[in-house]
């Protein structure tokens, strides 16, 4: 799907056998994932589904846990996420990137489990699931980069167990979008959401980022979530526990 992989092991099995099986057993998970979803593939089961080969009964039961996601996240933000978007051909485009991500990253995540005493940080493009299971550890810090200076950390989130999502333009342009409008807005340079898992962390960023000056509204509306806004003229609110 595009994204670059990142991982980070801490304690018993971070260099052995058992550590490098896990990691393999990830990529995997993620493999499979764009095989089933990934837009840039022709022979994906999305863009089989999109160019109508398939239907939604004919495809995986995966694909069809997703697209039920992409719904749920439809409603609860009011139609500013949506996974069908408006073709300027006058059709419309299925492109389910907004789940996706964080429902394979957190799906990955699990090939870690049997590793005792070992910390696991899995990153896929910047967006984080973090373990926490060694002994003592002081768990994970993870920096949130300035929209407007990617070389500048603007925070630093401590996680033990959880997940952290960061939307925004920086580094891929203007490819988030009201649903709603089609618009991309202006008001909000970057959200950060951090919580207990990936999928709605993700979602969480991407509609909060879509809403605009609306963002803060809607986050603190959330009630399993925390984190920041980074308004588009440099200033940050918090929200969420401690704000």
């Amino acid at each position: 799907m595009g994204m670059p992989i990142s991982l980070a092991l801490r304690g018993r099995h971070a260099h052995d056998e058992r550590g490098e099986a896990a990691w393999q057993a990830a990529l995997e998970i993620l493999h499979e994932a764009d095989r089933m979803f990934s837009t840039y593939r022709n022979d994906s089961v999305v863009s089989r589904l999109a160019r109508h080969e398939l239907s939604p009964e004919e495809c995986p039961e995966e694909v069809r846990q997703v697209l039920a996601l992409g719904e749920l996240a439809r409603e609860q933000s009011g139609g500013a996420f949506d996974v069908r978007r408006a073709d300027p051909g006058g059709g419309t485009i299925l492109d389910p990137s907004g789940v996706v991500k964080g429902w394979a990253v957190d799906r990955a995540v699990r090939a870690f489990d049997g590793l005792a005493d070992t910390d696991v940080c899995l990153s896929a493009g910047g967006d984080l699931v973090c373990r926490t299971a060694m002994a003592g550890s002081p768990g994970w810090r993870i920096g949130v980069e300035h929209p407007h200076d990617p070389a500048r950390v603007v925070a630093v989130v401590p996680v033990r167990n959880g997940a952290v999502a960061t939307s925004g333009l920086a580094h891929r342009g203007a490819h988030i979008v009201d649903a709603r409008s089609g618009r991309t807005p202006a008001g909000v340079a970057s959200v950060t959401v951090v919580g207990p898992d990936l999928v709605w962390a993700d979602i969480d960023a991407t509609v909060a980022f879509a809403l605009g000056g609306d963002a803060l509204d809607w986050l603190r509306r959330r009630r399993r979530q925390s984190g920041l806004v980074v308004w588009a003229d440099g200033s940050t609110a918090l929200f969420g526990a401690g704000s």
